[in-house]
């Protein structure tokens, strides 16, 4: 379904799913500095919010995918994602729940490496992160190529089962659903598609800096 379908589809009547924050449930939040978006309170931790149950993941059975509009199909074992290029990245964590996290370093793989190596074909302009528990994502590919890293360490330790282990995706200029937990594929796409959150009550692009927490008619 296109984001356009999903649109076409909503009332202004529609609610949010699964329990989601309302509307009506966003808190004001006083001013917090330049680097927090309005409408946040800065975290004191990093919380686990989780739908659904952590997975169990075998690292010696783990792959990662990537397919749709590439030049080259691949699928990478543990040791391969290592074996590719890795960077650190420093950057604040935006929740779509009014939480900020702050000063986080995030360890990885960049995405715009892994496309590197597949080759993006033409006309691709999305990309769908896909992860166990059948979640998903949607990012714009221009996004996903200048900021997107696949985490596997977060602030100097190995990433956290509750956090994503083994491999997470890391959006920063996104609210936090976009950073996917449990990653393991990327589907590179032509057209846009809304993802797991974005299909039941969230915004398709989650700019906090924006507020974009939700649909547009859920706030009018």
């Amino acid at each position: 379904m296109t984001t356009s379908d999903r649109e076409a589809r909503q009332t202004p009547a529609a609610q949010p799913e699964f329990g989601l924050k309302r509307p009506d449930q966003v808190k004001i939040a006083p001013p917090a500095g330049e680097r927090v978006p309005p409408g946040q309170f800065v975290a004191k931790t990093f919380p686990v919010l989780t739908y659904g149950d952590t997975p169990a993941i075998d690292l010696s059975t783990w792959s990662f995918r990537v397919w749709g509009l590439v030049e080259r199909e691949i699928t990478l074992d543990w040791p391969g994602l290592l074996a590719l290029p890795q960077v650190s990245v420093g950057a604040d964590f935006h929740c779509v729940t009014q939480w900020s996290a702050l000063d986080q370093t995030w360890e990885g793989v960049p995405v715009a490496a892994l496309l590197e190596r597949a080759g993006v074909a033409p006309g691709a302009l999305h990309l769908m992160a896909h992860c166990y528990g059948d979640y998903t994502t949607n990012v714009p590919l221009d996004l996903a190529l200048s900021e997107g890293l696949l985490a596997h360490r977060q602030n100097g330790a190995e990433l956290g089962k509750d956090h994503g282990w083994p491999l997470r995706l890391v959006v920063p200029s996104r609210y936090g659903w976009k950073s996917a937990k449990w990653v393991n594929g990327i589907e590179v796409m032509a057209e846009d598609a809304p993802g797991f959150w974005e299909e039941r009550g969230y915004n398709n692009n989650g700019d906090p800096w924006r507020e974009e927490r939700f649909w547009p008619e859920l706030t009018r």
